[in-house]
């Protein structure tokens, strides 16, 4: 079988914020001091995570979506640029040689976009094909990964992805509204990219899978305001997801005749802790199982469709998979929509 090959990994962060000071300083005096609020924002599992926008510096939930989408391009390119710029070193690739750029993003939009200011920034050739991927949530990595994997397995030429996402642009006035605390504790800001080639040492991009329920698609929603983009959250999701996770992994490990305990590392988006339990459960996954995926919660926070690439940059600078067994990659997003991604062990 032929198949690109994950040659390099590179990830970016704006500034580091504490959660317990954006809670007791900026949070809690809003919200009344709020017990029921004090419980939901610490039980997102979020430590430290990181924003462009900080909330003890400015407070942007008044801003229009326009100011928010300046706001985004004058900071997403360097930070783009920066994780792209790493991703290339550690494969050992110069932007040169390039052959498709793709950039997945749900929290800001312009043309010129940020896929041609990181490209020109970089020294990417005029003539690179690039791809856009937008408004898709926090599972957008992986059908990015299989999109710029069918280009190098077809074309024979390097590919990059890069997922950047600016949800503190995002923030929405403080209310009593319970599911937007949850949303306040749980998003950060990141920027990861993958460089995939033809041939290498690297893990392989064997399969990927989805399943979409769209008759749960209220349950997960990112809708454009006038002050921003809208998060709306159901305590349903994990339920939601618990009844799919089991027969998709199944069904994608079946075709490659290999089970559960075949992996040897996950790198599971974690939308909420709540969620990576459920994965857990119901994969009956062995104890530490999702333990880089519960750290980057709890260090980094849900950075959107860049999660789940810091995931795989952390396990692959691990290390992991330490046996040389297969991975799987998993994230999940509106829809709702689960999504999978099989990695061959490294040569």
């Amino acid at each position: 079988m032929v198949i690109a090959r994950l040659a390099g990994s590179g990830c970016a962060f704006p500034a580091r914020l504490e959660q317990d000071a954006l809670w007791d300083e900026f949070f809690a005096p809003r919200l009344g001091h709020s017990r029921v609020a004090e419980r939901l924002f610490w039980a997102a599992g979020v430590r430290h995570r990181h924003g462009v926008a900080n909330p003890l510096e400015e407070d942007v939930s008044q801003w229009s979506t326009s100011q928010r989408m300046e706001r985004f391009i004058a900071d997403a390119p360097a930070l783009g640029t920066k994780a792209v710029g790493a991703a290339l070193a550690d494969a050992g690739l110069d932007a040169s040689e390039v052959g498709m750029f793709a950039v997945a993003s749900c929290t800001g939009y312009s043309t010129p976009g940020l896929d041609i200011r990181v490209a020109s920034a970089l020294g990417m050739p005029d003539d690179v094909q690039r791809l856009l991927i937008g408004h898709m949530g926090c599972y957008a990595a992986l059908p990015g990964l299989g999109a710029v994997s069918d280009y190098v397995v077809a074309r024979r030429r390097p590919a990059v992805l890069l997922c950047l996402e600016l949800t503190s642009l995002h923030a929405q006035p403080t209310t009593g509204d319970l599911s937007q605390v949850v949303t306040h504790a749980l998003f950060a800001d990141a920027a990861a990219a993958v460089v995939l080639r033809p041939t290498g040492p690297g893990p392989g991009v064997v399969d990927i899978a989805a399943r979409t329920d769209p008759a749960t698609a209220g349950h997960m929603r990112w809708e454009v305001t006038d002050q921003g983009f809208r998060m709306g959250l159901s305590p349903e999701v994990p339920a939601v997801l618990g009844r799919h996770v089991g027969p998709v992994v199944t069904r994608l490990l079946d075709e490659h005749d290999l089970a559960v305990s075949d992996i040897g590392a996950w790198a599971v988006h974690p939308g909420g802790p709540r969620i990576l339990d459920t994965v857990e459960h119901r994969l009956e996954l062995p104890p530490g199982a999702l333990g880089v995926s519960h750290g980057v919660l709890r260090e980094r926070g849900n950075c959107s469709s860049a999660t789940v690439l810091v995931i795989l940059d952390e396990l692959l600078r691990g290390g992991q998979p330490e046996t040389g067994k297969p991975a799987v990659m998993m994230a999940f997003g509106p829809g709702l929509t689960l999504y999978t991604a099989l990695l061959s062990r490294p040569d």
